[in-house]
């Protein structure tokens, strides 16, 4: 059996460690290698038996990885290591948006620490159809699906809604399931969180921070592209129109 491949989340805390020295590699031997390599094996994303392998996310590993970001970052002027694409996907991540990369790794660390991503079950899509995660990584996208699917969270959503005099419809496209579907529509509709939640914090959700949306907008909302990850219910509405006005696809 082979040490498995690193995943998003471990590229988010490898590069947020990069990061925070400056973009400076860490040797083996530095306390926050050490600390970071303890983290990374207890990661509920591989299977026990792979975290068991010698070798898996050792310090070594994880100062060999923390090179990888710092001789291929744009300003290196020396000779680069060779790494996979993920590895250069994340260095633009963290070179675009660094504020929210460092946000999304603190997410990680609090959850685990937490014990919160621990207990949450996977998700059925928090990876695309290709098998990527989300670039802030997987464990951010397994908690935000799986509160979108908290069935309390939706009633009191739709409870709202229909208080304040609204249609249920998506915010984003204006379907809507009961004109289309009749009766088996009826009151149905999919929330999602407005900004993702290692952004907006570990915060009580308010009924204000959630969109109703149709299942296509709602998947397009979450659906991964290369060093991008999520969208807003505004953003894919702009993107709509831009689609529509130059009749591109």
């Amino acid at each position: 059996m082979r040490i498995p491949a690193w995943t998003e989340d471990e590229l988010v805390l490898a590069g947020a460690l990069v990061v925070k020295n400056g973009w400076r590699e860490l040797r083996t031997h530095d306390p926050e290698v050490q600390e970071l390599s303890e983290l990374l094996r207890s990661l509920p994303l591989h299977e026990p038996e792979e975290r068991a392998l010698p070798g898996f996310r050792s310090p070594d590993s994880v100062s060999r990885k923390t090179s990888d970001f710092s001789t291929n970052h744009r300003l290196y002027t020396g000779r680069a290591t060779r790494c996979g694409k993920p590895t250069l996907l994340m260095i633009r991540a963290f070179t675009e948006r660094e504020a929210e990369m460092l946000q999304a790794a603190e997410a990680i660390e609090e959850g685990i620490a937490t014990g919160e991503l621990h207990l949450i079950p996977p998700q059925s899509d928090e990876v695309d159809e290709v098998g990527t995660s989300a670039v802030e990584g997987r464990l951010l996208a397994r908690r935000a699906l799986a509160r979108e699917r908290d069935p309390r969270l939706r009633a009191l959503k739709i409870k709202h809604v229909r208080r304040q005099g609204g249609a249920l419809q998506c915010e984003i496209c204006t379907f809507d399931f009961a004109r289309t579907y009749g009766e088996l529509g009826d009151g149905y509709i999919e929330v999602h969180h407005i900004t993702p939640l290692h952004i907006s914090g570990a915060r009580e959700t308010k009924l204000d921070d959630l969109a109703c949306l149709c299942a296509n907008c709602h998947r397009m909302c979450h659906r991964n592209r290369p060093g991008e990850s999520w969208r807003t219910p505004v953003a894919l509405r702009e993107l709509i129109r831009k689609t529509r006005e130059t009749g591109t696809h």
